[in-house]
């Protein structure tokens, strides 16, 4: 049987069409075109934005072919070689109609179809003619059907010939609205909004979810275009992206449905992921973003090219996760993790920056554009409407500063244009006053989430912390109204303490450390991604080291190890901070007063299910114990039966900066059982397992 779409695929314009094998049986392939044409039939009932006629003409010529097709059936004749070929391909043009009439109603897609209205008329035209031709050679008199259907039949061939798939007026009128408008944002003036009204209306979008669906079409758009070679409609599609988040902004008061499911946080068409992998595996650790060329360097971790090049350019030769001095700067492609990243950002409508060319606001100001000028010149205005909403709001109307928070939540989590755009529109002392103000449980989650978004920008940082922002900050940190905000204030600290100065600033504030120490210990699990990594950024300063061990961390680390085996990323980041504490002697001390510590540092490097970045950073701590722990932590470890096996699978096994601190481990516990007393119990291993180690 010939497989029918359910309209599911994505495809927009696009015809995956076959012609049905040629060993197929007759009665099959007649069963199968008039479930084709059922199915064309029943797009009658759908909503159509454009190219109204052109499809109001191909459904009624579908309707008389399927009673032609059903009067076939039901004779039963033995069907000729010649009418089973013109079947065959009356049916490759079934499927090619309705995969056109999918795309015609595909979600989100109603701008990009009245774009292309032009082009798909041409189609409905192509296709029209093709079945007329297909009809006109089908020997009618070979087909047992009554003399009224074959009339039938023969008047739909004859309309096919006559008929003229033009571009419909109100079709051409709707276009000459939009590029009006687009030409107005070149030229940075703003458009009416009656005018936007009329297309947005022509179009059948009535609700701001509607019109942010197709925002996120678009951006799909973008990215799959980004992909090509050529790139021809990058720009032009940027225009279109940027006209349709205008009018979601300007023209729609109230959000009838979020895009994400407001406790996890993630899309609900999240696709499904290998039981090892989480979203939060693809975001590089530097910059929190998902990676568009991610690549592994010698330790084994994996981080966006772009960021870990800056690192590098700033005069670190270490690798940002484990503090270990890097052998060399050599970046290997991670292609692996690149396909998976691509695919979950396809699945999930959610851009994908250029690889190669891609920029980042997290350092020092770089030169970014939203892809056209009409693109720019909208976003730009965008910015200046939601910086004066955010302004000029009462306590009485919150509901507006709330909504124009969320646009900005949405607005710059998706490109550096979009936060240099709002932060040059001066929203940011806005939000922070909208912060302070606000009882509001969604107002400030929305808040919080479009600070931390607009924190990534080179210049928030000091905007934020000149205008009071920094207790703001820890204050939503420690008393926010709900765990989300409480994260994403989190996620905010670790972007400013990014800055030297405010890493100092952040560790003199009292309650900061504990709040991300709280955190950790309470907070869901994106909440404790994000205080871990303002912890591991805070720990670069210092007079910090000491904050955090005041505040209790060890405890609350330890405990993470023992309770997060199903988060590896949570682990890889604990034992990376119990790393930097154990460095210093005061801690190593509160690690080993913690009776329960060691085991548990023991049992990640000992696990079978334990990944290769944990199993480094448990060897790592290990070692810096013994180095300021001196024999009594030696001998400790010598009582662990599985040691010296991890410890030599690490020296075949595992990278180059896991080997070395494996051999040196193994040479300390070598020493240790040389320097014993003669009647101590024997080595854990024989002598000559040791060779290896040298």
């Amino acid at each position: 049987m010939i497989h029918i779409s359910n309209g599911s695929d994505r495809r927009i314009l696009t015809s995956p069409a076959v012609h049905p094998c040629q060993a197929i049986a007759p009665a099959t392939l007649l069963n199968s075109l008039i479930e084709l044409a059922h199915t064309i039939s029943d797009y009658r009932c759908r909503f159509f934005a454009s190219n109204k006629r052109n499809v109001r003409h191909s459904i009624h010529q579908m309707g008389v072919l399927r009673v032609f097709l059903e009067e076939a059936r039901n004779v039963h004749p033995a069907l000729p070689d010649s009418v089973v070929l013109g079947f065959s391909e009356l049916h490759l043009n079934f499927q090619k109609l309705q995969y056109l009439l999918e795309d015609c109603t595909h979600e989100g897609a109603r701008l990009c179809i009245l774009m292309k209205s032009e082009s798909v008329a041409n189609q409905f035209r192509v296709l029209t003619r093709a079945i007329s031709v297909a009809l006109d050679v089908l020997p009618l008199d070979a087909i047992e059907v009554s003399v009224e259907v074959k009339e039938h039949v023969e008047l739909v061939i004859r309309q096919a010939r006559k008929s003229r798939f033009e571009v419909e007026p109100d079709d051409k009128a709707a276009l000459s609205f939009v590029f009006s408008v687009l030409s107005l944002f070149e030229d940075g003036i703003v458009p009416d909004r009656s005018d936007l009204n009329r297309v947005v209306t022509y179009l059948g979008i009535r609700s701001w979810s509607e019109c942010h669906k197709e925002v996120k079409f678009l951006e799909s758009e973008i990215a799959l275009e980004s992909m090509k070679e050529e790139k021809r409609e990058v720009g032009f599609l940027n225009s279109l992206m940027g006209f349709m988040c205008y009018c979601r902004c300007v023209l729609f008061d109230v959000v009838d449905s979020h895009p994400s499911d407001s406790k996890t946080g993630r899309s609900r068409s999240e696709v499904m992921l290998p039981n090892c992998l989480n979203p939060d595996d693809f975001r590089c650790p530097i910059s929190l973003e998902f990676m568009v060329d991610p690549v592994t360097v010698s330790t084994g971790h994996t981080y966006d090219r772009s960021s870990i090049l800056k690192w590098f350019r700033s005069g670190n030769k270490t690798c940002p996760k484990t503090g270990q001095k890097l052998p060399n700067t050599e970046l290997v492609p991670n292609l692996a993790l690149l396909k998976l990243i691509q695919q979950y950002c396809f699945e999930n409508g959610i851009p994908i920056a250029e690889s190669g060319r891609r920029t980042r606001d997290t350092g020092r100001a770089v030169s970014v554009s939203a892809g056209s000028l009409a693109a720019e010149g909208a976003i730009k205005m965008v910015a200046t409407f939601l910086a004066s909403r955010l302004e000029t709001g009462t306590r009485e109307e919150e509901m507006d500063r709330n909504k124009a928070a969320y646009e900005v939540r949405v607005l710059s989590k998706t490109s550096a244009y979009n936060r240099s755009c709002l932060v040059e529109a001066g929203a940011l002392p806005h939000l922070l006053m909208l912060l302070s103000s606000s009882k509001r449980s969604s107002t400030q989650e929305n808040s919080m989430a479009a600070l931390l978004n607009l924190s990534k920008h080179p210049k928030s940082k000091a905007i934020i912390v000149e205008n009071g922002g920094l207790e703001v900050v820890v204050g939503i940190l420690n008393k926010g109204l709900n765990l989300q905000a409480r994260q994403h204030a989190a996620g905010t600290l670790f972007y400013l303490a990014s800055i030297e100065e405010y890493r100092e600033l952040i560790g003199e504030t009292p309650e900061a450390i504990p709040g991300l120490i709280t955190l950790i210990k309470d907070g869901t699990d994106r909440g404790k991604k994000n205080a871990l990594v303002a912890i591991f950024g805070l720990l670069m300063h210092p007079e910090n080291h000491s904050r955090v061990l005041v505040a209790e961390a060890i405890p609350v680390l330890v405990n993470l190890l023992e309770s997060s085996s199903d988060r590896e990323d949570l682990v890889v980041d604990s034992l990376a901070i119990l790393e930097t504490l154990a460095v210093k002697p005061e801690g190593t001390i509160a690690i080993l007063y913690l009776g329960s510590a060691l085991q548990s540092i023991l049992e990640v490097l000992n696990s079978s299910s334990t990944s290769r970045a944990s199993k480094e950073n448990s060897v790592s701590l290990l070692l810096a114990l013994c180095i300021n722990g001196g024999e009594d932590v030696v001998a400790l470890l010598v009582k662990s039966p599985g040691l010296m096996g991890s410890l030599y699978s690490l020296l075949s096994e595992g990278t180059s900066r896991a080997s070395k601190k494996a051999s040196t481990l193994i040479r300390v516990i070598h020493t240790f059982f040389e320097r014993r007393p003669s009647g101590s119990t024997s080595p854990i291993l024989p002598q000559e397992q040791f060779v290896h180690a040298w």
